[in-house]
């Protein structure tokens, strides 16, 4: 036990009118939407790097946080750390977490005692986890933090740090599934380049494709039942990253024979560096039958970089969870609160509100997706839309040749007359549910 979060009672659901703001207003585990409890589907989880590792730096600034496990350089303050940890899925309940292998145990002098601290700390997870509900979401290897992974990890143009990545991820595979982990996640921080004066392009993809087919082959050799995934960002550490988007990450599947063994983790702040919305990501993922798992945060839209902040905004969670609900819902994925909270919130309290508003936000979103798809309006005019490609005509547009094609038209047997796409009747149709 630790006096971190002393004082702070586990956070019950109150409702829409309650003023207190270390309940739950919105997040209801237990209530039952399309089917199914909330809890069910949102499948939450609490990131052990931003809440617990992350100590309050910015590329500008140093540490701002004082927390009873700094400095996070022994044994006995990663145990003291995974107690505060645990203290605190208790008070908020959610169901997962996830973690880098870096995350929860210091790094040692070599590879051996690197392994033999996250062995300890995995095996003190495991007797903490046998008591509670808490389960783990993901696991991963922080492969772009230390200073060997400064050219990237299976990219690497030097063989022995791709030998090092690949035992890295077999240990921390290994020590997913041990804590019955539902997926293992992959995310190239550092698989890209800063210039490519210096790079082989071609030689880097195909390394990486051979890494991910190694990991897939692993995956099936130990039994492992969870999915493997990737997470796609565009940029930020590496000028370039080769995961850049989710159809990128598909087209990098495809060309790996991946695309049936490996899903996408998707995030929120990534899909901005992107140039995209993070509604387009889901929609991507789910019309390439890619979607895995999510990273639920946001960007602040005046800075150009990854501020991983909670979420607030209901329109956008509410399009992203329509998308999800529309595809049949999570299966093994969840939803991760990949945020952190501001470097000035430097109390117990102000992490686990940040938690509470976050989950607020997604159950209203969700509540919100749930209605729009129950109420049909967006899928009518979907249908109504694409009507034309529903008759024999427009089925038999696709089982043709151009000259077929151009012969009818020059016949005049086509005159397209276009038709509104009433776009601003489908966004105020949208409004009346958020």
């Amino acid at each position: 036990m630790t006096d971190f979060f002393k004082g702070i009672a586990p956070v019950q659901y109150e409702g829409p009118d309650s003023t207190n703001p270390m309940a739950f207003h919105h997040y209801n585990p237990d209530e039952v939407i399309m089917g199914k409890r909330m809890e069910d589907h949102l499948r939450f989880a609490v990131a052990y790097w931003h809440s617990f590792a992350w100590e309050g730096g910015d590329p500008f600034g140093g540490q701002t946080f004082e927390r009873p496990w700094h400095p996070q350089d022994q044994m006995a303050k990663a145990r003291v750390k995974a107690d505060a940890a645990f203290e605190m899925f208790d008070i908020l309940g959610q169901p997962y977490f996830c973690w880098h292998d870096a995350d929860i145990r210091p790094e040692g002098t070599d590879f051996a005692e690197s392994l033999k601290n996250f062995e300890e700390i995995i095996a003190y997870f495991e007797e903490k986890m046998s008591t509670r509900k808490v389960k783990l979401l993901w696991g991963t290897a922080n492969m772009f933090s230390h200073r060997r992974w400064m050219s990237g990890a299976s990219t690497n143009p030097d063989p022995e740090v791709f030998a090092y990545s690949a035992a890295t991820v077999k240990t921390c595979m290994d020590a997913t599934m041990k804590l019955g982990g539902e997926n293992y996640v992959l995310w190239g921080g550092r698989e890209g380049y800063e210039t490519l004066l210096n790079t082989d392009m071609g030689r880097e993809l195909d390394h990486m494709g051979r890494f991910l087919n190694m990991v897939v082959e692993y995956k099936h050799k130990i039994g492992f039942k969870g999915q493997i995934l990737v997470e796609p960002k565009p940029q930020e550490p590496s000028k370039h990253q080769y995961d850049y988007d989710a159809a990128t990450c598909y087209g990098f599947l495809q060309k790996y024979g991946l695309e049936n063994e490996v899903k996408l983790n998707l995030e929120q702040g990534h899909a901005i560096l992107a140039g995209h919305s993070f509604e387009h990501e889901i929609a991507t993922a789910t019309a390439l039958g890619v979607l895995g798992s999510i990273d639920m945060n946001r960007n602040d839209y005046q800075s150009g970089w990854d501020t991983d902040q909670f979420p607030n905004n209901v329109p956008e969670v509410a399009l992203a969870y329509y998308h999800i609900l529309k595809d049949g819902g999570f299966t093994q994925g969840g939803t991760n609160f990949d945020a952190k909270l501001r470097r000035q919130s430097l109390d117990a309290d102000d992490l686990i509100a940040a938690h509470i508003g976050g989950m607020d936000i997604c159950a209203r979103g969700l509540k919100a997706a749930a209605a729009m798809l129950e109420d049909g309006g967006l899928e009518t005019a979907l249908s109504e839309r694409y009507a034309g490609w529903d008759t024999a005509e427009g089925k038999a547009l696709l089982n043709t040749d151009l000259d077929t094609i151009f012969d009818k038209v020059n016949a005049g047997g086509i005159a397209p007359a276009p038709k509104s796409g009433r776009q601003e009747m489908l966004e105020n149709y949208v409004n009346r549910f958020v």
